[in-house]
């Protein structure tokens, strides 16, 4: 149904395709993120006896198992580069097969201090622990608030008082196990996030947590102490009786926290699961299959061939409404049921005007929703790929009542109790990115591929709204745009075009991480397992405490 031969043909070459220099691109800034403050500073935290915190959570984690970084290139083109990863950092991973919840101040970056970023990072990781249901595991290493700008860090309803909020629902409500390590600094109000945890470890020689340094207690007492005498892994566990348990290096302490995370009562997964299938295609595939030019053709389902147990979908209203592809699939033998836009230009099987692929109809949204309805009652989490140009306008949608079924898959979408994860894989725009599980409607996850486009429109389409009407003034008069005009019209193209990049939506948090094809499978399997610890109501950031 849609002209793939057509569009690989205007690809050339594989070796340089779009996707491909995308990807590489994408490697070398995330290498770039991952040195954190730099080899001098990881190299001070290896003098001092203590690792940095990636270290810490690969020790963590189940040798060779799936894992990922959320949000690692949140604040990647801020602050002149001073901030890699906001100073945290936030994954997913398995400890003793189960899914945990990771959060571990970088010391590496200005001493682990709170950036703005920094509370957003957390308080993601923190609604990825409250709706699954997963353990949640803080490595707190951190000098606290970063005061230049403290004026984003501490007031405010998502400022850092959220976190201790998440945490106390956590601990009440929730019953989401919180388990805190602090492994140096924990200074003050940053100490109430391992206070209001289940369980709090420290490490001789190392840590230090109180609500105010030496320093402080000097000018604000006149009492003259040392830390590890304030709020040292003795004081704490000995004196205070804050800690529970001392340790004398990190890997111990991260040992000590694998035996707790063992000791935990296995949780009741959910959810459809059959063997594993390997895809139909190799995951290089998809860079012949998508185009280089992001507005050509493609045959969505060779794509998602690279992607589902033996390439398969036992589609829904197969021959209705083919711009939307609805049905069920499984990844890694997790049953999901798969909404996808279609690209190109489709016939109509009853003879009337084509549709266009990524454009979502009256009837698309209809087979939609109740494709939502459906799997929303089967208790199956939904995917959706993205490849989406926005809601269809003009008479003809107006008067087919698109407004309509456009609120009718939006309210599916949005009030559906079952898992939803996202993959934009090209256009993320307009309404039709609101109705297809948007970051505003809380799915449980958010990927995109590095050829993701996320905006209301593209910097051509800009242009035309901008300048369109001296434009064609210009024309009537038979002129052409001066050097002005074009350079204003050019620094429009590119603004837009900046904007729309997958890696600009990853530095301000929209998406929880750009993955490659490759990387695919095993992120959506890993973020299926984690979704599927909790059978209850996966709607904003707790899911549902009342049941």
């Amino acid at each position: 149904m849609t002209d793939s031969a057509e569009g690989e043909g205007k690809r050339g070459s594989a070796r340089d395709s779009r996707l491909r220099i995308l990807e590489r691109e994408l490697r070398e800034l995330e290498a770039r993120v991952r040195m954190g403050g730099g080899p001098e500073k990881a190299a001070r935290q290896h003098e001092r006896g203590k690792l940095t915190a990636r270290e810490r959570i690969a020790l963590l984690a189940d040798p060779r198992s799936p894992s990922r970084e959320i949000g690692l290139l949140v604040a990647w083109d801020r602050y002149n580069g001073e901030a890699p990863a906001a100073g945290v950092v936030t994954a997913l991973l398995t400890v003793h097969g189960r899914e945990v919840v990771v959060v571990a101040n970088d010391a590496t970056v200005k001493a682990g201090s709170w950036w703005p970023e920094t509370i957003t990072k957390i308080l993601r990781a923190q609604e990825i622990a409250m709706r699954c249901r997963i353990p949640i595991i803080y490595l707190v290493d951190s000098a606290g608030v970063n005061l230049p700008w403290q004026g984003g860090v501490f007031p405010g309803q998502y400022g850092a008082a959220r976190i201790f909020f998440y945490n106390s629902v956590m601990r009440r409500f929730l019953r989401v196990p919180q388990i805190a390590a602090v492994m140096g600094q924990c200074i003050a109000g940053g100490a109430y996030l391992p206070a209001l945890s289940d369980v709090i470890l420290m490490v001789e020689g190392s840590s230090f947590m109180g609500l105010g340094g030496p320093n402080l207690v000097r000018g604000a007492t006149g009492q003259v102490t040392d830390a590890e005498t304030l709020g040292g892994a003795f004081t704490h566990n000995a004196t205070s009786g804050v800690a529970h348990f001392r340790l004398p290096d990190d890997r111990s302490c991260i040992a000590r926290i694998r035996d707790l995370v063992a000791d935990l009562p296995a949780p009741q997964l959910h959810g459809s699961r059959h063997a594993p299938r390997p895809p139909a295609l190799a995951a290089s595939e998809a860079e012949k299959i998508l185009p280089d030019d992001h507005r050509q053709p493609y045959d969505v389902r060779r794509l998602l061939s690279c992607i589902l147990d033996d390439g398969d979908i036992e589609e829904f209203q197969a021959d209705y409404a083919p711009e939307i592809i609805c049905g069920r699939a499984r990844i890694e033998g997790i049953t999901i049921g798969l909404i996808a836009n279609t690209r190109g230009m489709l016939r109509d099987p009853a003879g009337g005007t084509p549709k266009l692929g990524g454009i979502i109809y009256s009837g698309s949204a209809e087979k939609a929703a109740r494709f939502i309805d459906t799997m929303n009652h089967h208790g199956t989490p939904v995917l959706f790929v993205q490849d989406v140009s926005g809601f269809m306008v003009g008479v003809e949608a107006e008067q087919s009542g698109i407004i309509r079924s456009g609120a009718r898959m939006v309210e599916a979408m949005a009030t559906a109790t079952v898992p939803r994860i996202v993959l934009t894989i090209n256009h993320a725009s307009g309404a039709g990115y609101y109705a297809m599980a948007g970051q505003g409607f809380d799915p449980d996850f958010i990927f995109s591929w590095p050829s993701g486009r996320m905006g209301v429109m593209d910097g051509d389409s800009a242009v035309v709204a901008l300048f369109g009407g001296r434009l064609d003034k210009l024309r009537a008069e038979g002129g052409t745009p001066d050097a002005e005009l074009q350079s204003q019209m050019d620094s429009v193209r590119a603004d837009y075009e900046t904007q729309l990049d997958a890696r600009h939506a990853a530095a301000r948090g929209f998406v929880d991480a750009i993955i490659t094809p490759g990387e695919t499978r095993t992120a959506l399997a890993l973020a299926l397992r984690a979704v599927l610890n909790s059978p209850r109501t996966h709607i904003g950031p707790f899911g549902s405490i009342g049941e």
